[in-house]
């Protein structure tokens, strides 16, 4: 692995800060790491402030958006909300929906069949708009290249509003409206909102035209939060504003769709880790192994006991696809290994009877194990459908956008995108694409990173510097939790192999001053030969809280470590 140490940021800025607030260097530091110089930014980064959002109508088409809305519901038309199947889609229809629903009854949601209509607008949907007097669809999560679909809507008279984060093409849709903070033309100050924070955004100029304020929005920032944390947008921002608030509603008073979901959890209190690995994927599991229509009832249910049913349904098909998700990625792995492929600057492989709901997450798993660009395809009905994931530091998109002589159709982000194709041109694509990657990507992209923010003594780290550190929260994309390094440690004789096949290190060391700490390292089982010889090694670490027989301690959570040289 590769150790990255950030660049230390100058003194006067971090002895100034340090001053300002009363905090030790090290946190300094981190915070002017962060952007954070003043106190004022202070401030606002330790408490966030909901009335620090932005204006909505700041947003390029936002007063026609709510206009024809308006339009609407004084002329009894029938509202079809759309969104894409996914944890960002399915939050951003159920957001939207209740909030429509609360003051008017002509509305309905669409989730596009991930199988027999695939992502985005379909024209399936439009069909069903037509055939059911809908004259109007809101999309969310989607909708930004639906060019062809959005025309083929007008012919029919139904109107298009399109709430969407993705990058646009060269043309926008002919839309009534086209809400996306990426577009070229829009000025709104924050374009890394996820498209469920779009939709927000939408939701919040409506109501400022009811005459409600931020605080009558409050019930629907547990979704926003969920969407924030899945669709791995940056923690910084509006995001960190809505993801902080969106979590105390989820701690406080969630939605019965969610608190079906983790009522079953023993923690009191819910962090953005465990909506990541907890709520997300079982949102996600309907509209992977079943339906997305399934996560939407789910979030929109108003009744506890069939929340509960609907719930334990969810837990099913999360269960389905964990199995379905070890047996493909075993699968591709092997496939990689068969071919000779271990070697390559990309890995690309298909099989027809892979489950397209699962092959997102197997990208993910094989980028995690070769580290390379990664992109698994399986059969989608006449065509060849892909999900494509990306190592730190590269553009998957780009790389994508050099192939689309072989593609029918791609989108999505820097470092995930979905394709299809057909199948004759499936060779001369992964030909195409191992080459363009060779071609492009620095070789240093290819060996995982750990970043590091600092390098600290063992000492630094005591209950006050934890205290604060935790409200860095919450963390994710350019807001992560701080991570450190410290240098020569040595084992106290202690530390062992743990774990049923012995893969994880229980860590007791002890530093040049004498400061004793315990940590854990988890598939770090195989370098206990390293340490046990008593040479001193270098660790790199989170800091976390453990707790064993109701005591609770801070201890390291130890990501990577190497001998002394």
């Amino acid at each position: 692995m590769r150790w990255t140490l950030k660049p230390v940021p100058p003194l006067e800025k971090v002895n100034h800060l340090a001053n300002k607030l009363s905090v030790d260097s090290n946190l300094a530091k981190l915070l002017v790491q962060r952007g954070i110089e003043t106190f004022e930014q202070a401030r606002c980064f330790f408490r966030p402030s909901l009335s620090n959002l932005h204006d909505p109508f700041l947003m390029q088409d936002m007063e026609k958006a709510v206009k024809r809305i308006e339009e609407a519901v004084s002329n009894n038309e029938n509202i079809l909300i759309f969104g894409d199947y996914d944890v960002d889609g399915t939050t951003a229809v159920s957001l939207l929906f209740t909030y429509l629903k609360s003051f008017y009854p002509n509305v309905a949601t669409y989730i596009p069949d991930r199988y027999a209509e695939g992502y985005g607008v379909s024209f399936q949907g439009i069909d069903f708009a037509e055939d059911n007097n809908f004259s109007l669809i809101i999309a969310l999560d989607c909708g930004i290249k639906a060019i062809d679909k959005v025309n083929y809507a007008k012919e029919k008279g139904v109107d298009f509003i399109i709430c969407d984060h993705h990058r646009p093409g060269k043309t926008l849709p002919n839309a009534i409206a086209v809400l996306d903070p990426k577009r070229e033309d829009c000025n709104y100050p924050y374009d890394e909102l996820c498209g469920c924070g779009v939709g927000f955004k939408l939701i919040q100029a409506l109501a400022s035209k009811h005459n409600q304020t931020i605080d009558d929005l409050m019930s629907y920032l547990d979704l926003v939060a969920i969407a924030i944390a899945a669709d791995i947008v940056p923690m910084t921002g509006e995001n960190r504003i809505l993801a902080y608030y969106g979590l105390k509603q989820i701690n406080s008073s969630p939605r019965n769709g969610i608190r079906a979901m983790t009522h079953q959890l023993k923690k009191k209190t819910l962090t953005i880790t465990d909506v990541v690995f907890v709520i997300a994927p079982r949102i996600n599991a309907a509209g992977r192994m079943k339906h997305g229509n399934y996560a939407v009832e789910l979030l929109t249910e108003e009744n506890i006991d069939k929340a509960n049913t609907m719930a334990a349904g969810i837990e099913v098909f999360n269960n389905d696809r964990r199995d379905l998700d070890k047996l493909i990625t075993e699968e591709a792995l092997k496939q990689i290994e068969e071919n000779k492929e271990t070697k390559n600057f990309s890995s690309v492989v298909y099989q027809k009877n892979w489950h397209k709901g699962v092959i997102g997450i197997v990208a993910s798993r094989l980028t995690e194990t070769y580290y390379r660009p990664t992109l698994v395809f399986t059969k989608s009905g006449d065509k060849l459908a892909a999900s494509a994931r990306s190592v730190n530091g590269f553009d998957v998109y780009n790389a994508l956008e050099a192939c689309s002589e072989y593609i029918e159709q791609f989108g999505g982000h820097k470092y995930a995108a979905g394709l299809t194709l057909l199948e004759e041109n499936y060779q001369k694509f992964k030909d195409k694409f191992e080459q363009v990657v060779k071609n492009s990507i620095p070789k240093e992209l290819l060996l995982p990173e750990i970043k590091i923010d600092l390098e600290i003594e063992l000492s630094a780290i005591t209950p006050k510097f934890y205290r604060i550190l935790q409200q860095f929260a919450p963390f994710g994309p350019q807001n992560m939790r701080p991570t450190f390094v410290s240098k020569n440690v040595k084992d106290t004789g202690y530390s062992r192999k743990v774990g049923a096949d012995e893969d994880h290190l229980k860590l007791s060391i002890i530093s040049e001053d004498g400061t004793k700490f315990n940590g854990i390292g988890f598939n770090l089982g195989n370098k206990h030969p390293q340490i046990s010889n008593g040479k001193p090694f270098d660790i790199v670490y989170t800091i976390d809280e453990n707790t064993w027989n109701n005591n609770t301690t801070l201890q390291l959570n130890i990501k990577d470590l190497k001998v002394t040289e």
